[in-house]
């Protein structure tokens, strides 16, 4: 399979699979309508708002973190700070998200982004069986286990649910 046969947008189609993970591709879906808000996604797919992952970055210091957080909660960004042992926590603007991922806001994946960086995992997504994340625009999503997701991403599992 090539990525123009997949409803993954090329450069994800590129990311997951330098990462390994082509099997992920046919599994992306596309949406006429926008799935940029996690309710958005949640009516598009037919899940639970709680099924939705977000890839949030935050600035820590200035410095980009990605969060991943449930569809159906806030992140709380003092717990962040606390997480990070950072002085400052806010949320990242969209020039800095595309810049920093490689994506604009409303479509960040979990991973394959430009650049790597720390990775947060709120203990909440472990909840299902499978969570809907962005596949790198704000049309496309995949599904993929809880467990897995937070393995490929690289991620730390913490408690920053507000």
């Amino acid at each position: 399979m090539t990525s123009s046969d997949s409803a993954a947008p090329p450069r994800f189609a590129e990311a997951v699979t330098a990462m390994g993970l082509a099997e992920l591709l046919p599994r992306v879906r596309r949406f006429p309508d926008s799935t940029r808000t996690a309710q958005e996604a949640a009516d598009a797919i037919g899940c639970e708002l709680s099924q939705i992952c977000k890839s949030l970055i935050f600035a820590a210091d200035g410095v980009p973190v990605l969060v991943l957080m449930d569809g159906s909660s806030r992140v709380d960004v003092e717990l962040v700070r606390r997480e990070l042992g950072a002085e400052k926590v806010t949320r990242a603007k969209a020039d800095v998200v595309r810049d920093f991922t490689g994506y604009a806001i409303g479509g960040v994946p979990p991973f394959g982004h430009r650049t790597t960086t720390r990775v947060l995992a709120d203990r909440s997504l472990l909840a299902h069986d499978v969570v809907w994340a962005a596949a790198g625009t704000p049309y496309a999503v995949f599904p993929m286990e809880p467990k897995e997701l937070v393995t490929h991403a690289g991620a730390a599992l913490v408690d920053v649910r507000e």
